[in-house]
């Protein structure tokens, strides 16, 4: 039977040993962040070291779900509360919806074309590929009206990503063919997708947030 002090001095070696653990999972994150901070992440300054609680909790749990930390959360985490809510969201879409992420991808994609972003497509290019989409649906997405690429499903969803995403106006045909496909739930997902992404995607261009060259990718997910 272990003896009292000898279990008094295991727990404080446990504890010290977490203590060291969470420190440097912290000096990692801060040194990664800081490394990156070295190259042009967005118009906007470094940010204030120590890091914001709520930012550096975001941060960890990225990681901790496989994820890299790019330069949207770096740019972003300026407004730690805000970029919290914003991946509440990104990870709701991602992880919460009905729609099949295939699609939800799809929307993701097309809406950042329309958008511009050269950063969202950088992000969601792989993706897409992790969908199941080859290289030549997504070189055809831009002109998805003529393609036969897609099936009809895509078709009556793209339909409504166009008009929504090009002002909002969404005519009654649309979206009456969108509904043969879709529930009324998944229509408010598809929605809520493309005012995300959309506004996302003005955001990164608005900042100018640097297109990762390195590789680095936010969690993926499972398509």
């Amino acid at each position: 039977m272990e003896k009292p002090k000898a279990k008094k001095q295991k727990g404080m070696r446990m504890r010290k040993s977490a203590l060291i653990g969470a420190a440097m999972l912290g000096l990692a994150v801060a040194g990664s962040l800081h490394a990156q901070e070295g190259q042009k992440v967005s118009r906007l300054p470094p940010l204030p070291q120590p890091l914001d609680p709520i930012l550096q909790e975001m941060l960890d749990k990225r990681r901790a779900q496989g994820g890299a930390i790019i330069n949207l959360q770096i740019a972003t985490g300026h407004a730690p509360k805000f970029a919290q809510a914003a991946g509440t969201m990104a990870f709701t879409i991602r992880f919460y919806a009905k729609t099949p992420r295939r699609l939800l991808e799809l929307v993701i994609m097309r809406t950042a074309q329309i958008v511009g972003s050269a950063y969202e497509l950088n992000q969601h290019t792989p993706f897409m590929k992790m969908c199941g989409y080859s290289d030549a649906q997504i070189a055809a997405l831009p002109a998805w009206q003529t393609s036969m690429l897609f099936d009809d499903k895509e078709r009556a969803m793209l339909g409504y990503v166009e008009q929504m995403a090009h002002g909002g106006d969404v005519d009654d045909s649309t979206f009456a063919t969108l509904a043969k496909f879709f529930t009324p739930q998944e229509i408010v997902e598809i929605t809520y997708t493309v005012g995300s992404y959309y506004s996302n995607g003005l955001l990164t261009k608005a900042l100018r947030i640097e297109v990762e060259t390195d590789g680095r990718l936010t969690v993926a997910g499972k398509c």
